[in-house]
């Protein structure tokens, strides 16, 4: 096994000055998020959320991002999932993308409000049957004695709603908007000297400062 410790890559494909990106923090993301996915990222839309537990630990998982709307980020789960549990508790999160094909680092810390019931009804029955299904099927986060449990709630769910192309939507199941007031942008650079641009939200609005790699 190779050392990990010697793990390395130079970064040299870009680089990051606040005179050259939009004032606006959401722009200047919509406007990386059209690159990555010209440049045929792999899942561009994947994203870290990090949660804060009742006790204060941080708690992490990748989540999909499914849109922007009004200067908000959009993911749907399981209200009743870990994730959904402590957001309920404490609204604050972060946001965390890597594009590496792109040598490009997105963060956001925001706090997170529950959609509107008929905005995740409209994105959930959107989805293909089989994940419809799976949302009714898994009690997510809780533990299960085998998979075997699971694969037998589908076909009772599957039997439940036979014949139904759109199903309704679980009253534990939607979505979740985040509100930024802080977005970071991180370039690698050469000899670990990356670019770091910093947006941070005041009641005039959002500030730009550049930081220390």
């Amino acid at each position: 096994m190779k050392p990990i410790a010697s793990i390395r890559s130079d970064y040299t494909k870009a680089s990051l000055e606040i005179t050259s990106i939009d004032k606006d923090p959401v722009i200047q993301f919509e406007k990386w998020f059209n690159e990555a996915i010209q440049s045929e990222v792999l899942e561009p839309n994947a994203m870290t959320l990090s949660t804060i537990t009742e006790s204060g630990r941080p708690s992490a998982r990748i989540v999909l991002l499914k849109g922007i709307e009004q200067s908000k980020f959009l993911f749907y789960t399981n209200y009743q999932s870990r994730k959904g549990k402590e957001l309920e508790k404490n609204a604050a999160c972060a946001l965390t993308f890597f594009w590496p094909e792109l040598e490009r680092q997105i963060r956001i810390e925001g706090m997170s409000e529950r959609l509107a019931e008929n905005t995740s009804l409209q994105y959930f029955q959107s989805r293909p049957r089989g994940s419809q299904i799976g949302a009714w099927a898994s009690p997510q986060s809780s533990v299960i004695k085998n998979r075997e449990i699971l694969e037998g709630r589908v076909k009772e769910i599957e039997k439940r709603f036979e014949g139904m192309t759109t199903l309704p939507k679980p009253h534990q199941w939607g979505g979740y908007a985040v509100a930024p007031f802080e977005i970071e942008f991180w370039q690698g650079r050469s000899n670990r000297l990356h670019d770091r641009i910093v947006y941070t939200l005041s009641k005039e609005g959002w500030n730009r400062n550049r930081l220390a790699p």
